[in-house]
């Protein structure tokens, strides 16, 4: 309890942590380019755990602005302090539930999405808390300016196969592509092969890994 109350308030120090109880955290919604200081592409990382995905992509990607997104204040410390560690000035870490991402992105303000390895959720009375159900995609749809891609990367083959058959009955993607075998897949490039500590531990153990990225209408 002590390690992770001094976590919260290192947190609450940093300048890349938005969250509750900071003056930013309601005057954000519609101003996360000057948060950034540029007006280079927002890429969101949902239920981004550690961080280690958002570090890696904006590690990548310096033309381009990365927000991880977690409800746990305990894990986005991790990624906030790699971040600060390698001076990356294009990554911000912002801590409320997924239900209220609208609350702090207004309308076309991210251009992509990624979802990387989330709770699957596989209890039928869970469906409406995946991460890729249909009140989910609809959201998304609304956060993402016209043509932009949402990735989704996971182990687990009910949830790749869930959000497959979710985004088929809908009639506003397109340039939908997918494997249930990343590393073999053409699709395997560089955003790709970022690597965190929960994809090491399946990939392990022989589970292949799944992805598929999509554009909205």
């Amino acid at each position: 309890m002590r390690n992770k109350l001094a976590r919260f308030a290192e947190n609450a120090r940093r300048r890349n942590v938005v969250e509750p109880g900071k003056p930013i955290f309601s005057e954000i919604k519609g101003k996360w380019h000057e948060f950034f200081n540029n007006s280079n592409p927002i890429v969101l990382e949902l239920g981004c755990g550690h961080g280690e995905y958002t570090v890696g992509l904006a590690s990548l990607f310096a033309d381009q602005n990365f927000v991880g997104v977690d409800v746990k204040g305990a894990r986005i410390w991790k990624g906030s302090r790699e971040a600060e560690e390698l001076n990356l000035a294009n990554v911000a870490f912002l801590r409320i539930r997924m239900l209220d991402l609208e609350e702090r992105f207004t309308e076309n303000e991210a251009s992509s999405i990624w979802i990387t390895f989330p709770d699957p959720r596989p209890k039928e009375k869970d469906e409406k808390r995946r991460l890729t159900s249909p009140r989910f995609m609809d959201m998304y749809r609304h956060l993402l300016r016209p043509n932009s891609c949402l990735h989704l990367k996971t182990d687990n083959l009910e949830l790749y196969q869930y959000t497959l058959e979710t985004l088929q009955q809908r009639e506003d993607i397109h340039s939908l592509k997918y494997t249930d075998d990343l590393y073999q897949s053409k699709l395997y490039e560089k955003p790709q092969q970022i690597v965190t500590t929960y994809e090491k531990k399946f990939a392990s153990r022989g589970v292949p890994i799944k992805y598929l990225r999509f554009q909205f209408n």
